[in-house]
C-alpha cells in the first residue's frame, strides 16, 4: 500500500521593513519542518497584493511601517483575507499595542525581544485558530471586561484609547526622547505631518504645551516598559 503523502507546509507571508529582521525570521522559519516563507514586503500596501496573489496560510507583521502603519494592515487584512491569520512581531512593548492588535483582527502579539521559537509557538497557535499573548495581557484583557463601568475610582483616560494608531506611535517616540526629526525618520513621515500629529495629541490629551506633552509621554513610557498595562 503507498505511503501517505507528507503533509504540506503551511506558508507563511513576511511584513517587514527591516531587512536584517525579515531575513533572519525566514531563514530560521525555513528550517521548520512544517512551515515554509512564501512571499516577503517591507510596505503593507504591498503585502496586501501580494497575499491577494499568493494566498498565504498565516501573515507575520510589524507595527511600525512606513506608509500604513501595521494596525491599519490588520484591519484591512481582516477585512479582505478574513481567512488569513496573523501574528504581530513588534518593538513596542505588549502594553502598549498588544490590546489594540488583537481588536484590529491578529491572533498574536509577539515582542521582539522574545526568541524566534515564540514566534513560531505563536504561528502554530494561530493557524490553528488559537490566540497567543503573554499572561500579562490575558490578564489584563480579562480585568478590562469584567469591570463595570463607573465602579470604583475613574482613572484618566490611557493614550492607548484617545489616540489613533499613528498618533500612538509618534506619542510613545516622543516619551522615548525622540525629536520630530528623529520620528519622521523612524515612521518615514514628513516632518510636517509629525508635527500634525503632535498638535493632535496634544488636542486630545487636552495638554497646553509641548513641554507638558513630552512629560506626559516620557511618564507613560516609563510605565509601560515597566509592563503596566495601559
Amino acid at each position: 500500500m503507498p505511503a501517505e503523502p507528507a503533509s504540506a507546509k503551511k506558508r507563511i507571508f513576511l511584513l517587514e521593513d527591516h531587512c536584517v529582521v525579515r531575513e533572519g525570521l525566514r531563514l530560521y522559519l525555513q528550517q521548520e519542518p512544517d512551515m515554509e516563507v512564501c512571499g516577503e514586503a517591507s510596505e503593507a500596501a504591498a503585502a496586501l497584493d501580494a497575499i491577494e496573489k499568493l494566498q498565504p496560510d498565516a501573515v507575520v507583521s510589524d507595527v511600525s511601517l512606513p506608509g500604513m502603519n501595521g494596525i491599519e494592515f490588520l484591519k484591512n487584512l481582516k477585512a479582505r483575507f478574513p481567512s488569513i491569520p496573523a501574528v504581530v512581531l513588534s518593538m513596542h512593548h505588549e502594553s502598549v499595542y498588544a490590546e489594540r492588535a488583537l481588536r484590529a483582527g491578529a491572533l498574536g502579539y509577539v515582542m521582539k525581544k522574545e526568541s524566534t521559537a515564540v514566534v513560531v509557538k505563536a504561528l502554530r497557535k494561530a493557524l490553528a485558530g488559537d490566540y497567543y499573548v503573554s499572561d500579562k495581557v490575558t490578564g489584563s484583557i480579562f480585568h478590562k471586561a469584567l469591570l463595570k463601568p463607573g465602579a470604583g475610582k475613574m482613572s484618566e483616560p490611557s493614550p492607548v484609547d484617545l489616540l489613533s494608531d499613528r498618533e500612538l506611535e509618534v506619542f510613545e517616540l516622543l516619551g522615548a526622547g525622540k525629536s520630530t526629526r528623529d520620528i519622521a525618520e523612524a515612521l518615514r513621515l514628513s516632518p510636517k505631518t509629525v508635527e500634525s500629529h503632535r498638535a493632535h495629541i496634544k488636542e486630545k490629551l487636552h495638554l497646553d504645551t509641548a513641554t507638558e506633552m513630552l512629560q506626559h509621554a516620557t511618564l507613560w513610557v516609563e510605565h509601560a516598559g515597566a509592563g503596566e498595562l495601559a
